[in-house]
């Protein structure tokens, strides 16, 4: 049996702090796309994890993305305590 290669040994371990990892712009395209098949198997694509893919530009990981219909979760804007100050006196006029 032959060992792991380098390269995977590098994978596996970048998968194991992926939470922990800023940029992957540097990254070249055939290992940044094994590392996010690596991370969707391993069931560690939080939404950072994802905005990170998502920010390298990387045309087949943004096509896989869609493909498999993944979005970012949009956050609704809460009013601010103005707002609620406002709303709360107006409604005190009737």
């Amino acid at each position: 049996m032959r060992p792991p290669s380098l390269l995977s040994l590098t994978i596996d371990s970048a998968l194991r702090h992926i939470a922990h990892i800023t940029d992957l712009s540097s990254i070249p395209d055939q290992i940044l796309l094994e590392l996010f098949r690596k991370t969707l198997q391993a069931g560690k694509l939080t939404e950072k994890v994802l905005k990170l893919f998502m920010a390298t530009g990387n045309e087949q990981i943004l096509s896989f993305i869609q493909s498999l219909n993944i979005r970012p979760i949009l956050a609704p804007v809460l009013p601010t305590s103005k707002y609620r100050v406002l709303n709360l006196q107006h409604r005190s006029e009737f």
